[in-house]
């Protein structure tokens, strides 16, 4: 598992997260995310509310990159592991209930990423780069 530092967390509650996934033919999907919150110091979780692509690929196996950007500082993120999709417990309840308030529909279902690899995306020669 990999640390998030408070700098990344900070990064993910103040910027538009994406999520990457894998379709069945190989091809990307990307999606933002703005549900992503940061649940311990190796994970973080996102709601899913439409049931699409990015929930079919982790049904079927895809792991998830998550990558943030903060364009001001020009500096960010991409987050690597593996999801693990919750349809009912604590932590979906708490989401229903977190959707409700901001007048969402109810999750299909919350993603769970434990993060594996965190990569560098700031300019220059770390860009791309493993760093934990």
């Amino acid at each position: 598992m990999a640390t998030l530092t408070q700098e990344m967390k900070d990064m993910i509650a103040a910027q538009q997260c994406f999520i990457g996934t894998v379709n069945a033919d190989g091809t990307p999907n990307v999606a933002p995310k703005r549900s992503t919150r940061v649940i311990s110091d190796s994970s973080i979780m996102f709601t899913e509310g439409t049931g699409g692509a990015t929930y079919a690929n982790i049904k079927r196996g895809s792991k998830v990159a998550v990558s943030v950007v903060n364009r001001e500082i020009i500096d960010g993120y991409r987050f690597v592991g593996t999801p693990l999709l919750l349809e009912s417990g604590e932590l979906y309840e708490k989401a229903v209930v977190m959707s409700a308030k901001i007048g969402m529909p109810k999750p299909v279902a919350v993603v769970v990423i434990n993060i594996e690899e965190i990569h560098s995306l700031k300019p220059g020669p770390t860009a791309g780069k493993r760093i934990a």
